[in-house]
């Protein structure tokens, strides 16, 4: 079952990158422009270098590593010592959300223009809490297997 639901990850990040986060415009007037985790990295690639690696880092590249490592553990092609490394790499995704959600508590706590909380955010967190739970109890199998033999 951990194995079923880590792989489902695989499919459900790139589906949560695409999808919308939050919904911002800056008068209740006007339309709302859909912000995605793909079109914050674009737009940061554009604007500031170092904050779009960071942000690729947290929101592509450490999530998916995890999954796939998380999967060559559970399918036992990588040995269970590393999981505490995986489990480190699934907290850096984690700062993400992190970082989400303290933007959206910032700009609206400056009550200039107008922010929504959209689906995707949900789905996003999801997967990384999901992926944590999944390591959790990974690493939790795999330290019951090794104290009966």
């Amino acid at each position: 079952m951990l194995r079923v639901l880590n792989l489902s990850l695989l499919i459900l990040y790139p589906i949560a990158w695409a999808a919308p986060l939050m919904r911002a415009g800056v008068l209740p007037l006007f339309g709302l422009t859909e912000i995605t985790v793909l079109s914050g990295a674009r737009a940061l690639w554009a604007s500031d270098i170092f904050l779009a690696l960071v942000v690729t880092v947290f929101a592509f590249i450490a999530p998916y590593l995890k999954t796939l490592g998380l999967a060559l553990v559970q399918f036992d092609i990588l040995g269970p010592r590393a999981l505490p490394a995986l489990a480190f790499i699934g907290k850096l995704a984690m700062a993400d959300v992190f970082l989400i959600a303290l933007y959206i508590t910032l700009a609206k706590g400056i009550g200039f223009g107008r922010i929504e909380v959209a689906w995707g955010l949900y789905l996003f967190t999801a997967c990384i809490l999901m992926s944590l739970w999944i390591s959790w109890k990974t690493q939790q199998i795999r330290s019951a297997q090794e104290a009966a033999a």
